[in-house]
């Protein structure tokens, strides 16, 4: 796949530098990356300890970028106790990468059922049958609480209290395009009082 263009710095159209998220995302789609939407989100527990994992980015907009899981699993307890992270895309095949930080606020409950609702049955059942970074006694308990959960709702499924989404409003967003010898051209965008301010860091 081809690695069209460079990372936009300060020399490119000024604006909010999500639109740029945005246009990098749907491009990956476009060249038929695999799961573009795949990330790795980090959160941090209130003295400092940091964890990462994937998640799946479900939207991109003016805001920030949005993502939905079980707000009592792990990320989303440390997210409940120290409302920061930080997010990093990789796309390979394009020597792509981006990586937002900032403050995460809970979605509305509008928006966690719109898009709860977009699900595959089979995953809203595993909603409520997983007790997400639990420990689990054995996986068969895990498969019968699916059969059991799909006795009580065999077609409509409502989202479970505990479950929605998350917004990432960033403050500084970094795109990273891959350049030959390693000399990446790499421009962050840091958010003040009066815009946005970009700057071009060294590889």
């Amino acid at each position: 796949m081809a690695t069209t263009g460079s990372a936009s710095g300060p020399d490119a159209p000024t604006g909010n530098p999500l639109q740029i998220v945005l246009a990098w995302y749907e491009l990956a789609r476009a060249e038929g990356v695999p799961e573009p939407e795949a990330a790795a989100l980090a959160t941090a527990t209130p003295d400092g300890r940091p964890s990462v994992r994937m998640v799946l980015i479900r939207g991109i907009d003016a805001r920030g970028v949005r993502f939905f899981t079980n707000r009592e699993s792990r990320k989303g307890r440390e997210l409940g106790a120290n409302p920061h992270g930080a997010i990093a895309i990789h796309w390979h095949p394009m020597q792509r990468q981006i990586r937002l930080e900032g403050p995460v606020e809970p979605l509305s409950d509008e928006e966690s059922d719109a898009y709860f609702e977009s699900r595959p049955y089979g995953s809203r059942l595993s909603a409520w049958a997983s007790h997400q970074s639990e420990v689990l006694t054995d996986y068969e308990s895990l498969e019968r609480a699916v059969v059991e959960y799909g006795a009580r709702y065999p077609e409509t499924v409502p989202r479970p209290p505990y479950w929605g989404g998350y917004l990432l409003r960033p403050d500084a967003i970094e795109f990273w395009q891959g350049r030959p010898n390693r000399l990446h051209d790499r421009v962050r965008h840091v958010r003040s009082d009066d815009g946005w301010r970009s700057d071009r860091l060294a590889p």
